[in-house]
C-alpha cells in the first residue's frame, strides 16, 4: 500500500474525539503520520498530543467537513506536509435527538452536509489522489443504524443509509476500472463517545446508547483491522448483525420494537436540561473532551464477535479440525461395535 521507505500517511476526520480520535491513536502506535481534521482545536490539540505520545507524528487542520473546499485544502496540506496519503478514514459526524415532527428543515439539512456530505468530500479529495497512483485505502465508518432507522435519529439514520449507497457505487466502479484503490466499511454499534453530551437534543431526559454499549477503542481496532485485512466489510458486536439481520428477516417485529423500546432505550433517567451542542459550532473550541463519554461505567471494552471475525479462518480451521476429530471417533466407536 506504501512505500517501504516511508511512514503510513492517513488522514481521520471527526479526529478530535470519540471513534475519530482512538483511531489515531491506533495508527499512531505503528508510526503513522496523521492528518486531524475536525472543528474544535481544543480537542484537535489533544488528538496530537496522543498521537505524539504513542510514536505517530500529527498535523492539526481545523476542518469543517460540510465544506468541500476546506477538505480538499485539507487533503492538499496533508501531502504537502507528510507526503502521498496512504488511507483516508471519513468519520465525522452530527446528530439531533428528536421526534420528526419537530425537527426544522435546516436541522436535516445540517446533518446532512456534515454526515452524509462529508464523507462525499472525504471521498471526492481521496480520490483525486488516490487513484492516478492506483493505491490507497478509504474507509468509511458506518453503523448498524445504516441498515435499520431509529427512531428520535431519523437525520442521522438517513445519513448512514446515504453512505452505505455511495460505499457500493463507489466500490462498484472501481471494480470496473480495475483500480487498485479500494473503499471498505466498519459497521459499529453503540459506543461510549462525547457525542451524547454534545449533539443537539429535544429530549426530556438525557440521551445515551443504545445498549450493548462498547468502548470507542473497539471501532478504532476495526478502521484498522479494515485497512489492513482487505475486507470489503468489518463488523462489530453481535448487536450489530442482530440489528441488520433482523430488519431483514422480520421488518415488521423491528418496526413493532423499536416504537416500544426505542424512546425509552435512548435515554438515561436523568433530565436533559439546557447545554451546548455542537450542530453549528464546536463544543471543543476550548475544552477538550477526550476520547470517551460519560457511560463508562456499563461499556465494555471486548467484542467477542469481532474477536471471532478477525480470527475467522484459525477459527475455521479449528472447528474443520474438531469435526475430523469427531468423526474419526464416531467411524472407530462404530468399527468396534
Amino acid at each position: 500500500m506504501r512505500s517501504m521507505d516511508r511512514s503510513e500517511v492517513v488522514v481521520i476526520t471527526g479526529a478530535s474525539a470519540g471513534v475519530g480520535r482512538a483511531t489515531a491513536m491506533e495508527f499512531a502506535r505503528r508510526g503513522a503520520r496523521i492528518g486531524l481534521l475536525a472543528r474544535g482545536r481544543a480537542g484537535l490539540e489533544g488528538a496530537r498530543r496522543d498521537v505524539e505520545e504513542r510514536g505517530g507524528e500529527a498535523l492539526v487542520i481545523p476542518t469543517d467537513v460540510a465544506d468541500a473546499e476546506a477538505v480538499e485544502a485539507a487533503a492538499g496540506q496533508v501531502e504537502e506536509e507528510f507526503g502521498p496519503i496512504d488511507v483516508w478514514v471519513n468519520n465525522a459526524m452530527t446528530s439531533v435527538f428528536s421526534p420528526i415532527r419537530e425537527m426544522q428543515a435546516e436541522e436535516f439539512r445540517r446533518v446532512t452536509e456534515v454526515t452524509y456530505l462529508g464523507y462525499v468530500h472525504g471521498v471526492l479529495s481521496a480520490l483525486r489522489r488516490m487513484q492516478p497512483r492506483d493505491r490507497g485505502v478509504i474507509v468509511n465508518v458506518g453503523s448498524a443504524l445504516g441498515f435499520r432507522g431509529i427512531p428520535l435519529q431519523s437525520a442521522y439514520c438517513a445519513a448512514k443509509h446515504a453512505i452505505q449507497g455511495l460505499t457500493e457505487s463507489l466500490r462498484s466502479e472501481l471494480l470496473h476500472d480495475e483500480s487498485r484503490v479500494r473503499v471498505t466499511e466498519v459497521h459499529l454499534p453503540a459506543l461510549n463517545t462525547p457525542q451524547f453530551s454534545w449533539v443537539k437534543s429535544r429530549l426530556p431526559r438525557r440521551s445515551q446508547p443504545v445498549p450493548p454499549i462498547f468502548q470507542p477503542e473497539i471501532a478504532a481496532e476495526a478502521v484498522k483491522f479494515a485497512v489492513d485485512s482487505g475486507r470489503r466489510h468489518v463488523w462489530v458486536g453481535w448487536s450489530t448483525l442482530r440489528t441488520v439481520a433482523g430488519n431483514a428477516i422480520v421488518p415488521e417485529y423491528v418496526d413493532r420494537f423499536l416504537s416500544r423500546e426505542g424512546y425509552e432505550g435512548q435515554q438515561t433517567d436523568e433530565p436533559e436540561g439546557e447545554r451546548p451542542h455542537n450542530l453549528w459550532e464546536p463544543v471543543d473550541e476550548n475544552e477538550d473532551h477526550g476520547v470517551h463519554g460519560t457511560f463508562d461505567d456499563v461499556a465494555s471494552g471486548r467484542s467477542l464477535q469481532f474477536w471471532a471475525s478477525r480470527h475467522r479462518r484459525k477459527l475455521g480451521i479449528l472447528g474443520a479440525g474438531v469435526a475430523a476429530g469427531v468423526t474419526g471417533l464416531m467411524i472407530r466407536n462404530g468399527g468396534g461395535g
